[in-house]
């Protein structure tokens, strides 16, 4: 697994990258083969660090984030929790991960079908991403769908848990 670690004005020590290749070798080996990529992400608020983990493999990508006092701390759980998605869509995914990577885990409850109960058509005008946020917090909504006035292209804005807000914008492959 190729591992990438950035850290926003904070110091990585070279024992913490070591102990995250070794960590993510150990634990996440068995599901990605060697192609997959790990990407990292520190940074520091208010005395505590904010780790996010994204493992992206086959157009499948997996995030994981964790705020905590201690980097290693945090990786821990951020790993723990990629592996629950990992299995909690097993049957849906194990065609893309390696073969027999989830030989020897305890086996979990099946999933049913996910039922769509509503479909939803409106119109987008075109917008800037501040209009949508307003829109969107004048919705009482967490996130918001629009047509980007700059680009032609539609964009979702969202609100995070910290309450500042993000922009997802597609990318051709």
């Amino acid at each position: 697994m190729k591992v990438t670690i950035a850290a926003k004005k904070l110091n990585i020590s070279q024992s913490f990258t070591d102990y995250a290749e070794q960590k993510l070798s150990a634990k996440l080996d068995r599901f990605f083969p060697e192609d997959a990529e790990a990407k990292i992400t520190l940074a520091e608020r208010r005395d505590l660090i904010i780790l996010e983990l994204t493992v992206k493999y086959n157009g499948i990508i997996y995030r994981a984030e964790q705020t905590a006092r201690d980097k290693n701390d945090a990786l821990d759980v951020t790993i723990d929790r990629i592996i629950r998605q990992i299995r909690k869509h097993k049957t849906k995914i194990e065609k893309s991960l390696r073969e027999n990577a989830f030989s020897g885990l305890a086996p979990e409850p099946e999933e049913t079908d996910y039922e769509v109960i509503r479909y939803k058509n409106f119109r987008m005008k075109p917008m800037t991403v501040e209009e949508a946020i307003l829109q969107m917090n004048l919705l009482d909504h967490t996130f918001f769908m629009f047509k980007n006035a700059q680009t032609g292209i539609v964009n979702v804005v969202y609100k995070r848990d910290e309450g500042n807000y993000a922009v997802l914008v597609p990318e051709e492959e």
